[in-house]
């Protein structure tokens, strides 16, 4: 399903209803832009539409992209889960390939937060193409707590 111009229209026509510009930005993903979310209660989900700067020298998806965007997911979804009160750093990262794709497929990071606690959360997700997956990865983030402003 694609979006409404007239109710988005600063939004392309191949990015799925509900998808919106990506809230964070950073120097790694910056030549991947653009990048989409979509947030739940409990998870941020994102989302591109696959280019040839998102591929290996085969013209797949690289492996790389599809491991920084699920760490991104997971982290940014523990982050929903509980509010947004902390910050999340990474301390293990896994992910298993078991398919691929190509140029002009709609990339989806589909999260799961398994377990929040005072100093762990743990999260999953499936990675799709076109609703399908291709990826599946698990994290472990380490609980930091937010510095106040610097004034």
């Amino acid at each position: 399903m694609t979006t409404n111009a007239s109710v988005a229209p600063d939004i392309p026509q191949d990015v799925p209803q509900g998808f919106e510009p990506l809230f964070r930005k950073s120097p790694l993903t910056e030549p991947w832009e653009p990048l989409y979310q979509k947030k739940t209660e409990r998870a941020v989900i994102i989302g591109l539409r696959l280019a040839r700067p998102h591929t290996n020298g085969r013209g797949l998806i690289h492996g790389g992209l599809i491991a920084a965007l699920a760490d991104n997911a997971m982290g940014y979804s523990c982050g929903q889960a509980t509010g947004w009160t902390t910050s999340f750093v990474t301390i293990s990262l896994a992910v298993d390939f078991v398919g691929s794709a190509n140029v002009g497929q709609w990339l989806a990071i589909e999260s799961d937060v398994i377990k929040t606690g005072s100093t762990i959360c743990f999260a999953q997700s499936l990675i799709k193409a076109d609703g399908v997956t291709i990826a599946r990865a698990n994290g472990t983030f380490r609980v930091v707590p937010k510095k106040a402003p610097v004034t």
